[in-house]
């Protein structure tokens, strides 16, 4: 049951994120002709107006899939480019600060400090340590962990807490602090400079508007992109693999 409430977190999240791009999409006046949670083949979807709504194969994230050809969106000015591929990792970060502010009411009451101040610093500083843990990687990749790392680490802590006894609003609270680290993974992850990722569509978006003949750069870039993002998925799938055999 413990596996399943992290599968269920994972999926309300990656659904949240890609709102926040869907949502900033309609600020801009972007249209969008697909939301997905998952990629690859749709398992089940809908039709609303002109967008299709989709749960696809696998379950690793989602898009949100602009009706713009390349070039009309490139031409669309810069600032809602970036609005666009900041959606997501926002509301993925604003989720964090609530979710803090959640625990810190029920620990300390209402005040200044637990419904702001507290949360504020709980995440920057949780971010600091995400980023400088990242070149540690590339010397001990082994600590590299996916999604099966993810739903096993997060299932065997709430499995052990409810094996120890602890009270129900103690478990909501455990839960809210999974909830806490992963939404901060999530948006500093799909920050990172890299395409197809949000960070390196807005270091994109920004090169282009600069110098246009970096334009042609893209779809390399993009493709390059998505062989080292399958690489270290296939490989944190793999390591995850391994430990879970281990245990």
């Amino acid at each position: 049951m413990s596996y399943l409430i992290i599968i269920i977190l994972l999926g309300v999240l990656i659904f949240l994120h890609e709102s926040g791009h869907f949502f900033a999409a309609k600020r801009c006046g972007i249209p969008i002709s697909r939301f997905s949670i998952g990629f690859g083949k749709k398992l089940w979807g809908f039709q609303r107006g002109n967008t299709e709504y989709q749960i696809s194969m696998i379950p690793v994230g989602g898009y949100v899939l602009s009706r713009l050809d390349p070039e009309a969106f490139i031409q669309l000015p810069l600032k809602k480019q970036i609005l666009f591929a900041l959606g997501g990792p926002l509301v993925n970060l604003l989720v964090a600060l609530l979710t803090m502010a959640a625990i810190q009411i029920v620990h300390f009451g209402f005040s200044l400090n637990s419904i702001f101040l507290y949360p504020i610093q709980q995440t920057i500083e949780t971010i600091y340590q995400i980023i400088i843990t990242i070149p540690t990687l590339f010397q001990q990749p082994e600590q590299l962990s996916g999604v099966i790392g993810i739903i096993s680490a997060g299932g065997e802590y709430m499995k052990s807490e409810a094996m120890n006894g602890e009270a129900g609003i103690e478990m909501v609270l455990r839960l809210l602090a999974i909830c806490f680290l992963i939404n901060i993974n999530l948006a500093v992850f799909n920050l990172l400079p890299l395409l197809p990722l949000d960070g390196g569509r807005i270091v994109m978006a920004v090169l282009e508007k600069s110098y246009a003949p970096l334009r042609n750069l893209q779809v390399p870039f993009v493709l390059t992109g998505w062989v080292i993002l399958f690489s270290l998925m296939l490989y944190a799938t793999m390591t995850d693999l391994s430990n879970l055999v281990r245990l």
